[in-house]
């Protein structure tokens, strides 16, 4: 089963860039890719640009609205995401708990739609 790991950190309790403890973070990103290669489990990964670059959209009456930024106002920003392929929730929380931000952010554990299943 597939599950989305989506990366939520609250900007100002994260490392800033350049520091050592920055460093430290972006090795345990790594550790945890490599980790999800080694196992054969990723699918997909990527950090996302900062939530000043988002434009969120609606289309209410045939008519699309647009607007700058997130549409949900949080301390968290959604930072990044990983797909992963395991058998089971127990499997998906053990790879989203090797996110080094989980120490100081959220890790939200979702499984995905499967419109085709095997039959």
């Amino acid at each position: 089963m597939k599950y989305m790991l989506l990366i939520y950190n609250n900007p100002a309790q994260e490392p800033s860039y350049g520091t050592p403890e920055f460093d430290a973070m972006m090795s345990g990103f790594f550790a945890a890719n490599e980790k999800m290669k080694a196992d054969g489990v990723l699918c997909d990964g990527e950090g996302l640009q900062g939530i000043e670059t988002a434009t969120s959209l609606r289309v209410k009456s045939g008519k699309v609205e647009t607007m700058d930024g997130p549409f949900a106002e949080t301390r968290e920003h959604l930072g990044g995401y990983y797909v992963i392929d395991v058998p089971d929730l127990d499997a998906a929380l053990k790879y989203a708990a090797l996110i080094p931000s989980a120490k100081f952010g959220t890790i939200e554990v979702r499984p995905l739609m499967d419109y085709n299943p095997a039959g």
